[in-house]
């Protein structure tokens, strides 16, 4: 045997055995994943596997029956690879004189072998029509990268268009002994190429899958920040990502006997917001809620009410995925549906409808834990509101209480000292002496009515400002307790004016540090300090209150109904409160209150 036939031999073997790894490779791959386009790969393949098979027997046998079914397998490999794309891209149905198609190569080349006696009639058509299959086929994927922005599609696409035109050498250079077998090779890097495209395509499919079952996870954490609508908006968005994806809608079912509404869109169907699905399309929408699982169509039509042209035309594929759970805007139960369309028949190479219902589920459970989000922040705004009401209650209450207690009782104690004073001239001294224990008691009485009104609402604060009525509250508490106070405050130009809230929650808060530091501390020594500082462009007002006694018991922020109002007091102003135990022993209360434009503005009007 000659070694230019052998080499050629051993390279029609080498091209047999990779193509068919690659038909091996894409049953595997429609046994995995049931998609219809593998299942024609996979019949390409095969038949292209014949090729170099039977080549390779005319190249030892000569016989001319050999070549006669070399042209019928490559007639049939076209419309396998046609095929193929048609069903990608477009769907393909079965059509009554598809059969006609499988005939047309053995009748046209026994015309042509046999009859005709002519290589080049029998060899060019049928390489004419492999090349236009695989090149359409390049162009399909072509398509379908620039929609998808799939790597795997891209090297399909070259693979294909390369291929189409390489296939065109064959009746003019490999038929007359020419470029062999470097047209074998370049047959089998094509091959190869077209087998990484495929696993590529496959991969970027699952990434895209995962990433966008990730990102509606995220979602969920950034919920607390955004309202239910945004949410819903993030959502579609995240679906959009889905390769060749070309739009999704969000339909609302508001009860099963309903073909429901659309909610909102994104993409070729942002549109279809407040519109209903046609009756077809509405049919699908119920029968994959009724099922659970996803349902995907092989044509979808848009609403007559999307009143754009480029969104009213029909779509080669969608998907359906029920949405369990939420609620609607009223309150009652809802179920929804998604809807994803796309250009292509088989947008996805990967994305089953397992994964599709999944997907489904997992954004019913996005926008489920949104709903739930939402009725907890309406349930605690409601909460922030009669807690506001109640702190302002009580101020009023404690306002009332000192006018009534100044205004009523102790004006009544100084009439009281005044008659028993008019009352002591004109008696004996043994009961002049105790008119005189009367009028001290009276004077007792007096004080102490007097510190009970300072407690309830000091007049210093409203008489004097906040420095002043910082430094007498502290000085009574020195002279009661007998423990060592230092004060540390600013100069009164360098405080801003504050609202009276901010500064009665200020007097408040050590006030009531104070007198938990004399109850529970057992400390000697008690530091307060009142600075202003700048933090993240945001200037803010620092209360500390530190001592040296025992430190903070574990219970003491869970039952401590003072650190309870001051935390109260400080949030509706926007600040916090935070009790801890100092890093040298002792007790720290930290209160921090920002000092933003609108509470200057406030102040000084």
């Amino acid at each position: 045997m000659p070694f230019e036939t052998l080499h050629e031999l051993h390279a029609a073997v080498l091209q047999t055995v990779v193509t068919l790894g690659l038909a091996v490779l894409c049953g595997w791959l429609y046994r995995e994943y049931r998609k219809p386009v593998f299942a024609w790969w996979t019949a390409a393949w095969s038949l292209y596997v014949l090729r170099p098979v039977v080549i390779g027997a005319f190249v030892v046998f000569r016989s001319p029956i050999l070549l006669y079914w070399h042209q019928v397998i490559t007639g049939w490999t076209a419309l396998a690879v046609l095929a193929t794309a048609l069903v990608f891209s477009r769907r393909l149905r079965w059509r009554r004189w598809y059969p006609l198609l499988v005939l047309f190569p053995p009748i046209w080349s026994y015309v042509a072998i046999y009859r005709v006696r002519n290589f080049l009639l029998a060899a060019g058509p049928a390489v004419l029509f492999l090349s236009i299959a695989t090149f359409w086929t390049g162009i399909v994927f072509f398509r379908y990268a620039r929609r998808s922005k799939s790597p795997g599609a891209a090297l399909l696409a070259g693979a294909f268009l390369l291929w189409g035109v390489h296939h065109l050498d064959y009746p003019f250079l490999r038929a007359q002994g020419a470029w062999t077998p470097w047209g074998y090779y370049l047959d089998i890097l094509f091959t190869l190429a077209v087998g990484a495209g495929i696993l590529l395509l496959i991969a970027d499919d699952l990434r895209q899958g995962a990433s966008a079952l990730a990102t509606l996870s995220s979602t969920w954490e950034g919920v607390a920040t955004s309202s239910r609508d945004m949410l819903l908006d993030n959502v579609l968005a995240r679906t959009a990502t889905l390769p060749a994806v070309r739009g999704a809608a969000l339909v609302r079912l508001p009860s099963r006997n309903d073909g429901g509404i659309y909610e909102r869109g994104t993409g070729v169907c942002a549109g279809w917001a407040g519109a209903t699905p046609e009756p077809a399309e509405a049919g699908i929408i119920a029968r994959a809620e009724h099922a659970g699982t996803a349902v995907v169509a092989a044509h979808w039509n848009p609403p007559s009410l999307a009143l754009s042209e480029a969104t009213t035309r029909q779509f080669r594929y969608a998907a359906v995925l029920p949405v369990p759970g939420g609620m609607s805007d009223t309150g009652a139960y809802d179920t929804r549906a998604l809807v994803i369309v796309a250009d292509d028949s088989e947008p996805f190479a990967a994305l089953d409808t397992t994964f599709l219902t999944a997907f489904g589920r997992q954004i019913g459970g996005a926008i489920a834990h949104a709903e739930v989000h939402d009725a907890l922040a309406g349930r605690s705004a409601e909460l922030e509101r009669l807690s506001a009401r109640m702190v302002v209650q009580h101020e009023e209450e404690r306002k009332r209480l000192a006018r009534e207690l100044h205004d009523e009782t102790a004006q009544l104690l100084t009439a009281l000292k005044l008659e028993l004073g008019v009352l002591h001239g004109s008696l004996t001294p043994e009961y002049a002496s105790r008119v005189d224990d009367a009028i001290a008691l009276t004077d007792a009485g007096i004080r102490s009515i007097r510190a009970v009104i300072q407690d309830l609402r000091p007049s210093l604060l409203d008489d004097l400002g906040l420095l002043p009525a910082l430094r007498s509250v502290v000085t009574t508490f020195e002279n009661r307790s007998g423990m060592t106070v230092t004060l540390d405050l600013p100069a009164a130009t360098a405080l801003p004016h504050l609202p009276p809230d901010a500064e009665l929650a200020l007097y408040r808060a050590v006030q009531e540090a104070l007198s938990n530091v004399g109850r529970h501390a057992d400390a000697s020594n008690v530091h307060v300090t009142l600075h202003v500082t700048s933090r993240e462009r945001e200037r803010e007002i620092v209360l500390t209150i530190a001592d040296n006694g025992r430190g903070v018991a574990p219970d003491a922020q869970r039952l401590g109904t003072g650190v309870v109002g001051m935390r109260e007091r400080f949030g509706q102003l926007g600040g916090r409160v935070v009790l801890s135990n100092g890093t040298n022993g002792g007790a720290r209360l930290e209160a921090r209150l920002p000092v933003n434009s609108a509470m200057t503005i406030e102040a000084t009007s």
